[in-house]
């Protein structure tokens, strides 16, 4: 019986629709020999469609299924059993893509050429002026990238706001234009027609651009931009999730206006509480933290944390925290922007590397940090390295020359069935069903007041309450269950 709603108050998981086993075909095989009951919250797909890069976050079509992952068919297959989310980049599309290709070879004729940010819609003339681009956020060294019309040999420089090559193969939508906004409604409805139930909106927060700004996350323009995409969604029953790495502010006004936002404050905050061994920044966080999130652990890029953790973090104390993971192998994305660095020069963006290294791949640290993303308000999404415990990849980076490969593992189907096999993978598993399963968690919340060296947070509904215990000193990790007049101790 297929899922209603991929946004159950239940554990989720994450991964590339090759990752756990070559295709589509074969991750429903993994979730239905061996997760059957713990995705009950759903399976978030990233992107499944053809891609000439970025790991599929270079889509050239939304309208068929990657050939060597499967087709809608197979999708649909997974939604019997769990809710479904993919992603819509909706900043950009590939270089590759009908699209941009039509406008390559006859530029301003193109009957897609408002389909695409030329720098005429930004500066007057289409001449780049220096000092609104060193107001921009950066994602590459200049947000544009130039290209010559095979037809008319004129060059032509579009907006780029991501890509590692030049020009970039991810070329930024005009999304104010009349024409895409009529392919995102096709899209968006392709989606419903096949049983997807929630949307990512991925790098929305780069979509709006404005001389004279950052470009990145324009208030109030990206919160009324949401708003009408989230008119077009909603009458189709698919719920979004915004994905902005931006200023807690930011994410806060917009978990105000009903949409899902993700913590990317959690990742770190989790890393800081194990290796500090106190509890005194996250039960800050926790305070005033809105419930409408999904919360991360890890993901298929790395762990925030600039811009994300901005006037939130000591740097200083952040650097020990970087300096830990590199220790144990992790690697590290850099801010670009100079107007973006913190002081002294703080330039770290994410750290790259598994959840599972990043705490010394201690079975008892590791538990203690699921433990904690389980109980913390909110989705639990777990991302499917972190599901098996999995250590970094080097070599996949080394080969690819992307940092972030790290923490991207391609299991066979043997792997798969081998990690599931450990003690650390069972213990996990154990702990998800019974975040799906007990009744406290769609109660209230509370920090209970504890010494620093531990944690105490507790989840209550009427006559049943569950009750997480973690000692940071020994990472000893309990659960005091009630449940239906029955007072029961877990160990994690």
């Amino acid at each position: 019986m297929a899922n209603e709603n991929a946004l159950k108050n239940k554990v989720q998981l994450i991964t590339y629709a090759d990752a756990l086993g070559g295709d589509l075909k074969a991750l429903n095989t993994v979730l239905t020999r061996h997760f059957m009951d713990i995705f009950e919250g759903g399976v978030h797909i990233l992107p499944p469609f053809p891609s000439s890069g970025d790991r599929g976050f270079a889509p050239t079509t939304y309208f068929e299924i990657e050939p060597s992952f499967g087709t809608w068919d197979d999708m649909k297959a997974i939604g019997e059993h769990f809710g479904i989310a993919v992603d819509l980049m909706i900043n950009h599309i590939s270089q590759r893509s009908e699209y941009f290709q039509d406008f390559l070879k006859k530029g301003r004729k193109s009957r897609y050429a408002d389909f695409f940010l030329t720098l005429d819609k930004v500066w007057q003339g289409g001449e780049p002026v220096k000092a609104d681009l060193d107001k921009v956020a950066l994602r590459r060294p200049v947000p544009y990238s130039e290209f010559t019309i095979e037809e008319t040999g004129e060059r032509e420089r579009v907006w780029t706001t991501f890509g590692a090559s030049d020009p970039s193969e991810q070329i930024d939508l005009d999304v104010q234009s009349p024409a895409v906004q009529k392919m995102f409604r096709e899209i968006l409805t392709l989606f419903a027609e096949n049983g997807v139930r929630m949307v990512r909106l991925d790098a929305v927060g780069y979509v709006l651009k404005k001389p004279g700004t950052s470009c990145f996350c324009l208030e109030p323009e990206m919160y009324d931009y949401i708003s009408e995409v989230k008119q077009i969604t909603d009458a189709l029953q698919i719920d979004i999730l915004p994905e902005v790495h931006a200023d807690i502010a930011i994410q806060y006004r917009l978990a105000r206006r009903g949409v899902w936002i993700y913590d990317f404050i959690m990742p770190y905050m989790v890393l800081d509480t194990l290796l500090f061994r106190r509890h005194d920044n996250l039960y800050k966080y926790l305070e005033d933290r809105p419930e409408n999130q999904f919360v991360t652990l890890d993901c298929h890029d790395g762990i925030p944390v600039k811009p994300d953790l901005d006037g939130m973090i000591d740097e200083a104390d952040a650097l020990v925290v970087v300096n830990k993971c590199l220790e144990r192998g992790a690697r590290v994305t850099r801010v670009l922007s100079e107007n973006h660095k913190g002081r002294n020069g703080f330039d770290v963006h994410q750290i790259v590397c598994t959840y599972y290294e990043a705490l010394g791949c201690d079975d008892d640290a590791y538990l203690a940090a699921r433990a904690i993303q389980f109980f913390v308000p909110g989705i639990p999404q777990v991302y499917y390295v972190g599901m098996l415990a999995g250590k970094n990849d080097t070599r996949r980076a080394d080969l690819t020359g992307d940092n972030r490969e790290m923490n991207r593992h391609n299991y066979t189907l043997e792997e798969v069935d081998d990690a599931v096999g450990t003690s650390v993978v069972q213990r996990l598993m154990a702990l998800a069903r019974f975040r799906n399963r007990h009744p406290a968690f769609d109660g209230t919340f509370e920090t209970v007041a504890c010494p620093k060296d531990r944690i105490c947070m507790r989840w209550t509904q009427g006559e049943d309450s569950c009750t997480l215990h973690v000692d940071l000193g020994v990472r000893r990790t309990y659960i005091v269950s009630v449940a239906d007049g029955r007072e029961e101790r877990i160990e994690v």
